[in-house]
């Protein structure tokens, strides 16, 4: 508690200080960090190309999302899954459609080479396995990791093999170089992040329920929305979306659709109360 409570101190006194230090008013973004290699190089671009200052929060969405309630500000949200920005929206935050900056497919995430075999969903009830998971209570690929175990029944087969539940992507992504867990189940784009280290390991088309976006909604107490509104125009860019595309993400939804023909996009999903 003491720790999160100085986080949040942190971020409300950057905020504060950028406000009353006599420079234009940067533009705030809180972001999950499902999108964080891409969107790092994005804001130093920008600022190179415009002059305004971004300053980027990363973190778990729940986590980002908690920030923006807890100190009032910030002028961007863009969480890694469309659900949290449904729970922005219910408390209030954001008003407005949110534009679509690119999309996230669901995967097995191995050591370099693949030296356990693994190939498939069914793998994972190898015993004493280690799997990797982000916390669903406040981590996007958390939460879809728990809907396609319970989409393929399988959650009861390998509930003693889990580790983990950290709390962002970004330390869901390190549990395999760390040497962790022997599989994630996180993004396909998480190998891009380390590919010396990391493996895809493709799930079933007809195992993902629902394929995820990365969403950006402006937020209703923006100070600086002409700010906000440039740094989405250059994200939504041919040369944002560049950006986002040179570290393996998907920018196009019928390109996403290739790996789940099925699966829904977007939407929202309750996480169970066994969970």
């Amino acid at each position: 508690m003491l720790i999160r409570s100085c986080v949040c101190l942190c971020v409300l006194l950057t905020i504060t200080v950028a406000a009353f230090s006599g420079a234009p008013h940067p533009v705030v973004v809180f972001a999950g960090s499902a999108s964080q290699p891409p969107l790092e190089e994005a804001v130093k671009v920008f600022q190179a190309k415009t002059g305004t200052s971004v300053i980027l929060h990363l973190g778990g969405s729940g986590t980002m999302l908690n920030q923006i309630r807890l100190t009032g500000q910030g002028d961007l949200y863009i969480p890694g899954s469309p659900d949290y920005m449904e729970k922005a929206r219910g408390f209030g935050l954001v008003d407005g459609s949110s534009s679509i900056i690119a999309y996230l497919i669901p995967a097995l995430i191995v050591a370099k080479g693949n030296p356990l075999h693994i190939n498939s969903l069914e793998d994972l009830q190898r015993t004493g396995l280690r799997i990797g998971i982000a916390d669903p209570n406040g981590v996007c690929v958390g939460l879809y990791a728990v809907e396609i175990l319970e989409a393929n029944a399988i959650t009861d087969k390998i509930r003693d093999n889990l580790r983990g539940m950290v709390e962002s992507c970004s330390k869901t992504a390190a549990m395999i170089p760390l040497n962790m867990v022997d599989v994630v189940l996180g993004w396909r784009e998480f190998a891009s992040w380390n590919p010396e280290a990391m493996d895809i390991v493709l799930l079933d088309p007809g195992q993902i329920p629902r394929l995820a976006y990365i969403p950006v909604s402006m937020l209703r107490n923006a100070e600086n929305p002409k700010g906000a509104e440039a740094f989405v125009a250059f994200l939504e860019s041919e040369e944002g979306q560049a950006i986002f595309q040179k570290h393996g993400y998907l920018t196009d939804e019928n390109a996403a659709r290739k790996f789940a023909p099925m699966a829904n996009i977007g939407g929202t999903y309750t996480l169970p109360e066994s969970w």
